[in-house]
């Protein structure tokens, strides 16, 4: 999938922490084994909504 050039880079979360809990959630970074899995090809926005899920399981 090309991104446009104009397209903001979304850093992964990742710790290099890498622990799956009993729901498949990374206690790490915080994202579930698929939201890993499907980070490489996610778009901008994709990528924007997992890292607000992100921050409420770290509230969590």
């Amino acid at each position: 999938m090309k991104k446009a050039k104009d397209e903001a880079v979304v850093a992964s979360p990742c710790v290099d922490n890498c622990c799956l809990n009993e729901d498949d959630v990374c206690m790490g970074c915080f994202r579930s084994l698929q939201e890993i899995l499907d980070w490489g090809g996610a778009d901008t926005s994709t990528r924007l909504e997992v890292l607000g899920r992100v921050e409420e399981r770290r509230k969590g």
